[in-house]
């Protein structure tokens, strides 16, 4: 890394060295696992993956779990399982990853974008209520960054006008929502496995539900839309007989990446504490610090605290937010972005003609937002590392 990006001594970056902005927690018990099912010659779909299933919908306590190899694929068959048409919309925030509106195209229908809360960025639920139309099929909230969106105001007017509610709990493992954990929350939850979250398989998701009719419409549709337990025609249970019923998707997830989720799930409270307490060191630190505005959670429910989201009083700085992360790149600290907003990316600004105040909230607080490290394995060092790269860069910049 250049330190020279960042003049502010002259000297060396305040890390040796680059610490990215997420590790995953791959340790010797998943690595035996991965090996086990590679030895037992069971690569793909199998009784690993079902297992899973199982053990995941015990740990959420839902009643079904179909895993899939991502969230987009498990909102994708949540949409197909609820019968959406090319005549239909759906209700989704502007401050989310594109996979939350991109499965509502899949069908034809319309993602219909709404703000958010500007303290969790998440779903603004009197926007949502000024949004259903007749031609509403469902709400699809997002818990950004682990922390959840206010799912009881979603769940009444979803009530009231016969409406789904499905969540995009990617970055949702484990949270609560009023002591429940998400997953038994909304009627359809879609999980994240990819590399970079609290449960992490490289390439994954589960769809979770209590509802059976959609569980077995997803489980078939995961697969090529061939009968439930296709994959057990290549098993002394099964036969070399199968139907499919519905032209299904390729959305299938692998032994292999189950062999690791498997061996994570047993570690989710330890991750979990991990992180709290890293927070901790944050909160403790950049709180002291009237440029920046530490992540908060709301008194109706924990987080996950998959990212950590520091927020900075630009009115307090001489630079905008691309340069303090060149700054803190600079002093080796890695760092990402979550996310650009919906309406900012050509492909829905200009298909609706959006501008980026047609969403001021979720605008404004994207332009200052910035993803800092936290992750399991961070050291005291690591993480003192970052508040005093941050303490750096922010004193360096003070108006």
């Amino acid at each position: 890394m250049n330190s020279e990006r960042l003049a502010l001594d002259g000297g060396s970056p305040y890390r040796a060295t680059w610490l990215p902005f997420h590790r995953p927690c791959i340790e010797e018990d998943e690595i035996a696992e991965v090996v086990d099912t590679l030895r037992g010659g069971w690569l793909t779909t199998g009784p690993r993956t079902r297992r899973f299933e199982n053990e995941f919908a015990e740990f959420i306590g839902a009643k079904y779990a179909v895993a899939v190899n991502s969230a987009t694929a498990a909102m994708h068959l949540a949409l197909d399982a609820i019968g959406l048409t090319p005549e239909d919309e759906v209700i989704v925030p502007a401050y989310t990853f594109t996979a939350t509106a991109e499965v509502v195209m899949y069908f034809g229908a319309k993602p219909v974008i709404v703000d958010v809360e500007p303290d969790t960025m998440t779903i603004d639920p009197a926007a949502v209520e000024a949004a259903i139309t007749r031609r509403t099929k469902a709400i699809m909230p997002v818990d950004l960054a682990g922390v959840p969106c206010d799912y009881e105001p979603l769940l009444e007017h979803a009530r009231r006008n016969d409406l789904v509610v499905i969540a995009d709990s990617a970055h949702a493992m484990p949270t609560k929502y009023k002591d429940q954990m998400i997953g038994t929350v909304a009627d359809i939850t879609a999980f994240s496995f990819y590399v970079t979250k609290p449960l992490a398989t490289g390439e994954g998701g589960m769809l979770v539900t209590d509802n059976q009719e959609w569980a077995e419409r997803a489980q078939v549709m995961s697969l090529h839309g061939m009968s439930r337990d296709a994959w057990k025609r290549h098993t002394s249970e099964g036969s070399w007989s199968y139907e499919v019923v519905a032209p299904g998707f390729k959305y299938n997830l692998t032994d292999v990446a189950a062999a690791l989720g498997l061996r994570q799930l047993t570690k989710q409270d330890r991750f979990l504490a991990e992180r709290q307490a890293i927070v901790e060191r944050y909160h403790a630190s950049f709180r002291e610090i009237p440029e920046v505005e530490v992540p908060s959670v709301p008194n109706y429910g924990t987080s996950s605290w998959h990212l950590y989201l520091l927020k900075l009083n630009l009115d307090r700085l001489t630079v905008d937010r691309a340069e303090v992360i060149k700054a803190l790149n600079a002093e080796n600290i890695g760092t990402s972005v979550h996310f650009i907003p919906l309406h900012l990316h050509p492909s829905y600004r200009e298909r609706y003609g959006f501008t980026p105040e047609s969403f001021p909230v979720a605008y404004q607080e994207y332009r200052r937002v910035i993803s800092l490290p936290i992750f399991p394995g961070m050291t005291q060092d690591d993480i003192d590392d970052v508040v005093g790269a941050v303490r750096k860069v922010v004193s360096h910049y003070r108006r």
